[in-house]
């Protein structure tokens, strides 16, 4: 439990406004005191994180954040950190201590514009029951609530029970990162470059995910480095069902595996998994349109060292400016930053969105086409400018032909 990545976990947001309990909520669900309680308002200030098993669902990361009414300029920043963290929620628990006003309805309506379910929490039950008002209000918008003391141990139970009626149902399956596209006893063959990024004694983590996909499937593979593809393929005796390979190797990679085995990249597969590879496969048609003086965003969900040859910010751009035969502009952003306003941008490039959940990366990819901005992802593009995209989305015939579409059109 402690290993799953928090970019696996459902991400379960506690907002409300200062004082209500919301601190309390989460120490109350959590059994522990991970977070600072007192009656001072605004004692909360950044997002505090815990991770933690909820059966059925499993694996969940709670984030506790800043009351939404707090005030002054550093109140100002906490409450933007807050309204920061809903785009990363998958379920939303909104706590009040008895009125549901502006900043409840506030949060609803945040809430609902993302798609996002929720619950609503009433706390301090054991000093009065909750104006009749908020509780029709509640009601009229079919929201599961509950009404408890976080003083009591025993309303935690209660508290579970409406985060279950609230969570969406994919929360209840084990999503699949390559198990749909190989038979049980199929083989895939993973390749797998070591080089300078790679982090030491480990595997990346769509490696380590391919790996137990493909056990949890029934099926095994063969783990080789770039230079050892071909001779593996060759001594194998049958052809495997897939070949997955790193983006920055695929057009090696496709050189030495035949054209009747299908081959994708770890990037594309998490684009699936993570996104909509169907709308990120339309965008790398932009690629082709770029120009010089053309402004393009790489978004990397990360924070790391960047290397001599970093491939956001090294070969993706060097690859981009042969490609296009000009010089683009290029401009990074690390981690949850996100611009509000992407005009200035003929192109996003997100990377595979390793370590943030599906939840964040969906809604890059909506505000992108809410303003007519194309977006792909590492995988895509690298496939499109090294010119073997129609075989790296072979085993995705939607993808490749909204990617024909999209070309065609522009």
């Amino acid at each position: 439990m402690l290993a799953t990545p928090k970019g696996l976990r459902l991400h379960i947001g506690v907002y409300g406004r200062r004082n209500v309990g919301k601190s309390s909520l989460v120490n109350l669900l959590i059994g522990q005191n991970v977070s600072i309680v007192s009656n001072v308002a605004g004692t909360t200030t950044d997002p505090v994180e815990k991770a933690m098993e909820l059966l059925p669902i499993g694996p969940v990361l709670f984030v506790d954040t800043a009351g939404i009414d707090d005030v002054g300029d550093l109140g100002g920043m906490r409450v933007e950190k807050t309204l920061k963290a809903l785009d990363h929620t998958d379920l939303g628990i909104i706590v009040t201590d008895g009125p549901v006003g502006d900043d409840e309805i506030k949060l609803m309506d945040a809430l609902a514009e993302r798609e996002t379910p929720y619950c609503v929490v009433f706390t301090k039950a054991d000093l009065g029951t909750p104006p009749a008002e908020a509780l029709a209000l509640v009601k009229a918008r079919d929201v599961p609530f509950a009404l408890i003391s976080t003083a009591s141990k025993a309303d935690a139970a209660r508290v579970r029970e409406v985060i279950l009626e609230a969570a969406p149902e994919s929360s209840f399956e084990v999503p699949h990162l390559l198990a749909d596209l190989v038979p049980a006893g199929g083989h895939v063959v993973l390749v797998v470059p070591i080089d300078l990024s790679a982090p030491k004694g480990r595997l990346i983590l769509p490696q380590v995910m391919a790996i137990r996909d493909i056990l949890d499937a029934d099926a095994s593979c063969t783990v080789v480095k770039e230079r050892e593809l071909a001779a593996t393929l060759k001594s194998l005796g049958k052809k495997p069902d897939l070949v997955v390979c790193d983006s920055q190797i695929v057009l090696k990679a496709a050189a030495d595996t035949p054209d009747d085995v299908p081959l994708t990249t770890f990037s594309i597969l998490m684009a699936r998994f993570k996104g909509d590879l169907v709308r990120l496969a339309e965008g790398a048609a932009r690629i082709d349109q770029l120009k010089p003086g053309d402004k393009v965003l790489i978004a990397e969900a990360c924070t790391h060292h960047s290397m001599a040859d970093d491939i956001g910010r090294v070969k993706i751009p060097r690859w981009f400016r042969q490609y296009a035969g000009g010089d683009i502009e290029f401009e990074t952003m690390a981690g949850r930053a996100f611009p509000e306003d992407l005009s200035p941008y003929a192109l996003v490039v997100q990377c595979g969105a390793c370590t943030v959940n599906r939840k964040q990366a969906l809604l890059r990819i909506r505000q992108a086409e809410r303003q007519g901005v194309p977006i792909t992802n590492y995988g895509v593009a690298i496939s499109r400018v090294q010119g073997v995209l129609h075989r790296s989305l072979g085993p995705f015939p939607s993808a490749r032909i909204a990617f024909e579409r999209a070309n065609a059109a522009h």
